[in-house]
């Protein structure tokens, strides 16, 4: 585990600080809040909630068996299990203070559905799951950390089975825009620390794409991400102080939040090439 990872999903706790809410770690999905009026701490938790299911309803989880790669505190997982209802979900995370802390969160969950949750410690880059296990895959907010885009990327494809789909949110640079790396560590400390990795969309669609999987799309969400997370942030910083300056990376075309999908094909003769209703 690199050490910025370590550091601030272990003993600084990122969940405590309190941009976030209610264990959720991401910037949000503000489309359905409106931002003409102030932001209330309820506000702040469905935007937070809306980047599951919008990521969620990507991929259709319904009565599958689904595993979430980056899964923190669980939280997603759990609103997952009760709104989605999949026969299982897996939450695997790198850190094992963070599955600690999600067993913590979701011990009553855990009690009450020991045969549809469960949390595993594993690295993005090498999953601690069975080969074709899960129905669907998902990642939110946590991409931007992984080291090895390929190695995710096989990974993600040997534990679908076939027809199984694959959704990832995350904040990546954008193609074409020169020197991304240099100026968002000089705008952003994320990045100057080595927490986050600044690496283009494509590297991500083209390593799902070389790891066999099909269909592979990715869709800028940016505009329902950025303005609200800065306004959100603007209750505790200052503008140009370095956590607003993700809208400044955002308004220079130099990043960007995506939702990234894909699949597993189907093998030959199987259900006859055709997927299964979920």
């Amino acid at each position: 585990m690199r050490p910025p990872v370590w550091e601030t999903y272990g003993p600084a706790d990122l969940s405590s600080v309190p941009v976030f809410t209610e264990g959720f770690i991401n910037f949000g999905y503000w489309e359905a809040v409106d931002l003409e009026k102030p932001l209330s701490d309820g506000d702040r938790l469905r935007s937070e909630q809306d980047l599951y299911r919008h990521v969620l309803d990507a991929v259709a989880p319904g009565g599958g068996r689904v595993v979430e790669v980056g899964c923190g505190l669980g939280v997603g997982c759990a609103l997952a299990l009760e709104e989605y209802r999949p026969a299982g979900i897996t939450g695997v995370d790198i850190h094992p203070h963070q599955l600690r802390r999600a067993r913590d969160v979701n011990a009553a969950l855990l009690a009450a559905e020991p045969d549809r949750l469960r949390f595993a410690l594993g690295a993005a880059e090498s999953l601690p799951l069975g080969d074709g296990e899960f129905d669907c895959l998902y990642s939110v907010e946590a991409a931007q950390h992984f080291p090895d885009l390929d190695a995710f990327a096989r990974e993600a494809a040997r534990v679908l089975r076939p027809g199984g789909r694959l959704a990832v949110a995350s904040f990546f640079t954008v193609d074409g825009t020169p020197a991304q790396a240099d100026r968002l560590a000089g705008l952003l400390d994320s990045y100057a620390s080595g927490l986050d990795i600044a690496r283009p969309v494509s590297r991500l669609t083209d390593a799902l794409t070389g790891s066999g999987l099909v269909d592979v799309r990715s869709r800028s969400i940016g505009p329902h991400v950025w303005p609200g997370w800065d306004r959100w942030l603007s209750r505790l910083w200052s503008p140009g102080t370095w956590p607003r300056n993700f809208l400044a990376a955002w308004e220079e075309r130099v990043l960007d939040y995506y939702v990234i999908t894909a699949g597993r094909p189907w093998a030959p003769g199987r259900d006859g090439g055709k997927p299964r209703s979920p």
